[in-house]
């Protein structure tokens, strides 16, 4: 019975890990990239918005005191960490020191537009 239930256990966390995904883009300060998206001239039409998303990447690249954290992948909309993924996220840019833009790799499970972090590492 123990034997089974150690198996059972096993079997679990396996499957809880073959469900991580990852996700590759640029890590910004999630703040500061929302008010950047938000930030449009009311007088441009939905069919078309000039936007330089690099320029927003770039000032909004994270700080030593950033506390909050998001990817932005190549295609798509910017995901949010978690408050795991921010701890680790703000200890990666602590010991990396500052870049003008951060490439990352994130392993984890997504909830809506949040991020659960499993890990974050710079991308190659």
């Amino acid at each position: 019975m123990l034997l089974m239930t150690r198996v059972t256990v096993l079997l679990g966390l396996a499957a809880l890990l073959g469900f991580a995904e990852t996700w590759s883009g640029s890590l910004v300060d999630s703040k500061c990239f929302a008010a950047e998206e938000r930030n449009v001239n009311p007088t441009d039409t939905l069919i078309y918005v000039d936007r330089d998303g690099n320029r927003e990447i770039r000032y909004c690249a994270p700080k030593a005191k950033t506390k909050f954290f998001a990817i932005v992948p190549p295609v798509g909309p910017a995901l949010r960490l978690d408050p795991t993924g921010n701890a680790k996220a703000a200890e990666l840019v602590r010991l990396t020191g500052k870049k003008s833009h951060w490439a990352v790799a994130v392993t984890g499970e997504i909830n809506r537009d949040t991020i659960q972090v499993g890990s974050i590492s710079v991308a190659p």
